[in-house]
């Protein structure tokens, strides 16, 4: 298979744009796809962040293993970073994240006041394609302002958002960096549509997410696809699932895209459980 990697015109334009604008901002929203929120974390923001305070965002917490998640938050929690578990999808759940970005932030709104200046918190909000950014923006202003989609890209330009009389957030693009070098961050934002699906074939996808779940998810794996996928390889296991589900060319032989596309996009959509890898 060749090597996973997707960097378009946009992103680099993004990555100078959020470079010049994070000067203009107090404090870092950070969104993390909590199906794989490690391999979101993108080398090349840690130049941009420059020091600032963050607040990583574990986003999709409703399709991930809230065990693993604790976990990691432990590792991603600093003096100057906080870290929220999250479920965007449901109303009011982002009220948390105002607290603590004024909580990161209070130092400079202290000096605001000393100064007998208004404090206006800014925020920028970043993170890899499709990893929930616009819908957490809407959950957190309680409106429509930030346009949505589950396909990588969707946001494509900056637009800074009024929260409230005291802060404003940034949103920016989704985007990747220009050497994934690491292949296997590379498999796993591809299998929560952070890459484009066209940059690998589905059923290739599939076969590498089979591996993945038959680590710590084969139990899932089984019930989900009605399959036993103990000393089985993946290739066998996507060719059973093929028959149980009906999903046969012509001949009576496995659809193997069709078949890559179904257990993608259970897999996506939470159909198998809640997974972090």
């Amino acid at each position: 298979m060749e090597k996973i990697n997707w960097f378009p015109g946009h992103m680099k334009k993004a990555l100078s744009m959020m470079a010049d604008e994070v000067k203009k901002t107090d404090v870092l929203i950070y969104v993390l796809d909590g199906r794989a929120p490690l391999a979101c974390l993108n080398p090349e923001f840690l130049n941009i962040i420059n020091n600032k305070p963050v607040l990583f965002i574990i986003n999709k917490l409703d399709l991930s293993d809230e065990k693993k998640l604790l976990e990691i938050k432990k590792v991603l929690k600093t003096d100057n970073n906080d870290v929220v578990l999250l479920n965007s999808t449901a109303s009011g759940s982002s009220k948390i994240v105002i607290d603590k970005l004024q909580n990161l932030c209070r130092i400079t709104i202290e000096k605001y006041i000393k100064k007998g200046i208004k404090p206006i918190v800014r925020a920028m909000v970043v993170g890899v394609p499709n990893c929930g950014k616009s819908t957490f923006i809407n959950n957190l202003i309680g409106k429509y302002k930030a346009v949505t989609g589950n396909k990588p890209g969707v946001t494509k330009n900056k637009q800074w958002i009024k929260v409230s009389e005291n802060m404003e957030i940034l949103d920016t693009p989704g985007t990747l960096w220009p050497n994934i070098s690491d292949q296997t961050a590379g498999k796993k934002l591809a299998f929560i549509g952070s890459i484009k699906d066209e940059i690998v074939s589905s059923d290739e996808l599939a076969l590498m997410l089979i591996d993945e779940l038959k680590v710590s998810y084969e139990k899932y794996l089984d019930e989900r696809f009605s399959v036993l996928s103990r000393n089985k390889n993946a290739l066998e296991i996507l060719e059973e699932i093929s028959v149980k589900r009906g999903y046969l060319l012509k001949r009576g032989e496995p659809d193997y895209i069709r078949t890559g596309k179904a257990i993608i996009d259970d897999f996506r959509k939470g159909k198998i459980g809640r997974i972090t890898l």
